[in-house]
This record gives C-alpha cells, sequence and structure tokens, in this order.
C-alpha cells in the first residue's frame, strides 16, 4: 500500500469554467452597453471567447506558480516568496494575454481573408496603447483579488496547522503518562536497582532524557534530525535494557546535520512498530533507519501479533497530517509481505 502524493491547492472544477463564462459575458455586457450598438455580434462573440480564453490561462498559470506555497514559513519568509511570486504571476500573464490576443487577430484576419502581414503593424501603431491600458488594469484587478485569495488560504492552513499541532501536544501529553509504558518502565527499574544499580542509572537517566525532549520539543515544528536520532538513541535503550535482544535498531544516516525533521516522528514510527509485531528472541523485530531521495525511512520487519491491540487510530493519521500541513509533502507508507515502511520528508 503507498499513499500517493495529493496536490494540496484548491482542485479546479467545473463550477469555476462555469463561473468564468459568466464573468466574460458580464463583462462583454457591460462594455457593449458602454458602447452603444456599434460592435457586431461577430465582435462581440470574439470577445467574449477571448475573455473566457484568457481566464483559463491565468488561473492555470496561477495554479502552477501558486501550487507548492507550504506552511511553516515565518511571516518575513512567506510575504517575500508570495511577493516573488505574483511579480512572476503578473508578467507571465502580461505576455500570456498578448500572444493570445494576437493570436486571437490572426485567427479573425484569416476569418475574413485580410492580409496576414498587416497584422501585427495595425496591432502595433492603432491597437497597443489602449490594449495595454485595459490589459494592465484587467491584471492588476485580478492579480490582486487572487493575491488576497491566496493570502486567505494561507492563513486558513497557518490556523488548521496551529489545531493540529494542539492535537498533537495533547496526545503527546498522554503519551508521556502512558501508563502501560510507565508501568512496564518502573518495573524494569525496581527489578534492575537490586540486582544491577549501575544498569537501572542508566535506565533512569535515559527515561529522564526521553521525557526531558518530548518537553522541550512537543511544540516546535521541525528539529535537527541529528537531535532527533540522539533521542531516538535513548528511547532504543530503554527498549533494549528491558527487552534485551528481542528488538534490534540499526541507524545508517549520513549528513545528519544538513536536514531538520518533525520532532518525535521517528519514535511513533518506532513505538507503532514495537506496538503491532511480535519480538522474541529466536525471531527479533528488526527495526532500520536510513536515508533515501530527501525522506528518512523507517522500515521494520512485518510479524504481526495474532491479536492487535486496539488502536486509537491517532499515530500514523496524525503524523500523516503534521507532515502534509508542516512540510506540504506527505507521509509515504508502504506495506510488503515481508515489511513495513514509512518515509518522512526531511526539511533542508
Amino acid at each position: 500500500m503507498k499513499t500517493k502524493p495529493e496536490d494540496f491547492l484548491d482542485q479546479r472544477k467545473p463550477l469555476s469554467h462555469i463561473a468564468f463564462f459568466f464573468i466574460s459575458l458580464v463583462v462583454v455586457s457591460v462594455v457593449s452597453f458602454k458602447k452603444g450598438t456599434s460592435d457586431s455580434l461577430p465582435d462581440k462573440l470574439n470577445f467574449f471567447l477571448l475573455l473566457l480564453v484568457q481566464l483559463e490561462v491565468f488561473i492555470f498559470i496561477a495554479g502552477k506558480i501558486f501550487k507548492d506555497l507550504k506552511t511553516g514559513m515565518t511571516s518575513k519568509e512567506f510575504t517575500r516568496i508570495i511577493l516573488l511570486r505574483f511579480v512572476l504571476f503578473y508578467i507571465t500573464c502580461f505576455f500570456a494575454a498578448l500572444f493570445i490576443f494576437l493570436l486571437f487577430r490572426y485567427a479573425g484576419t484569416r476569418r475574413t481573408g485580410n492580409d496576414f502581414s498587416q497584422v501585427f503593424n495595425n496591432f502595433r501603431i492603432y491597437e497597443f496603447k489602449s490594449w495595454f491600458k485595459s490589459t494592465i488594469a484587467g491584471l492588476s484587478v485580478g492579480a490582486l483579488i487572487f493575491l488576497v485569495i491566496q493570502w486567505q488560504d494561507a492563513l486558513k492552513r497557518e490556523q488548521k496547522l496551529r489545531e493540529e499541532n494542539l492535537v498533537f501536544q495533547n496526545e503527546t501529553l498522554k503519551n508521556q503518562v502512558n501508563p502501560h509504558f510507565l508501568f512496564n518502565s518502573l518495573n524494569t527499574i525496581s527489578s534492575l536497582v537490586q540486582t544491577q544499580p549501575e544498569t537501572a542509572e542508566k535506565f533512569i537517566n535515559n527515561l529522564s532524557s526521553v521525557y526531558r525532549y518530548i518537553l522541550e520539543n512537543s511544540q516546535k515544528d521541525k528539529v535537527p534530525l541529528h537531535s532527533e536520532l540522539d533521542f531516538i538513541a535513548g528511547y532504543f535503550n530503554l527498549h533494549k535494557i528491558r527487552d534485551e535482544e528481542k528488538i534490534m535498531l540499526n541507524v545508517d544516516v549520513l549528513d545528519e546535520d544538513k536536514f531538520e525533521i518533525l520532532p518525535v516522528s521517528l519514535q511513533s514510527l518506532i513505538e507503532n512498530a514495537i506496538k503491532h509485531n511480535l519480538a522474541t528472541r529466536d525471531n527479533p523485530l528488526r527495526i532500520s533507519i536510513y536515508i533515501e531521495d530527501q525522506f528518512i525511512v523507517v522500515r521494520n520487519n512485518l510479524q504481526k501479533k495474532a491479536t492487535q491491540l486496539e488502536s486509537t487510530k491517532i499515530g500514523l493519521k496524525n503524523l500523516a497530517e503534521r507532515v502534509r500541513l508542516i512540510t506540504g509533502r506527505v507521509l509515504i507508507i508502504e506495506e510488503t509481505n515481508s515489511d513495513f515502511i514509512v518515509k518522512i520528508p526531511l526539511m533542508l
């Protein structure tokens, strides 16, 4: 099973094409009313088609330029990026409008049988000034409206991100006092204190470090990858001491200082693997962590328990939503006959 990438920009629907049709019709009607009856029906129809094609092309261009805007940026970063793209959008639409207008002029010339060679000269001498004014005015109004819509959409996504983070923080706090995890940890400490006091001290220090990391980073959007891996090492040592050789972890990560990652994301995947799979000395649970194509991969061999524990279903779903909102990318989940694989996008 593989999660397909999604386009998180608003999807184009048939209703939008109908809206463009009526907008073009209204503009033609208003212009014709101001001019009186000087334009013929073919001229009005040509003007209507010109407006409709331009609207469709402009929205298509906007979708390409603004499609990968991400949340998780500072206000300054977002403002700089959207202004640069706004300028690119404006310039691209200007030249697209020029091309479409000339294309329609050439098509009209062919329909009437006039000389093609005079089309551009007539446009340059007689029509350019009025075309330039109307195009600049139309693009300015349209681009401003689109910019406001994009800004409002970004604000909505930021609000949703804050709401999702509140859910995550709440679930993280619940996990911090998970009775099952604490019960097992305290039992381990109790059994080690008398027989292996040095190991007990190491276990307590690791447990303290794990909880400190969660408390300090649960509200952040991203942390250095090396910090997350150090946290994972301490978290895994708790299981290693408690479960001995039943669980094995192999971390093969290079250039860890180059990347950042969502906090506590790797831990949730390791916890998920331990929760849903059998682990014995003869058939240990093997978990591997490595980097592949700007993703950090967590892979474990499948040894599903005959009776699965009741799940809140918040784990992978919540992580996938956090990844989508913070990075603008998707959490990739794959399951084969032998392995369960999750790929988390890395941030530079």
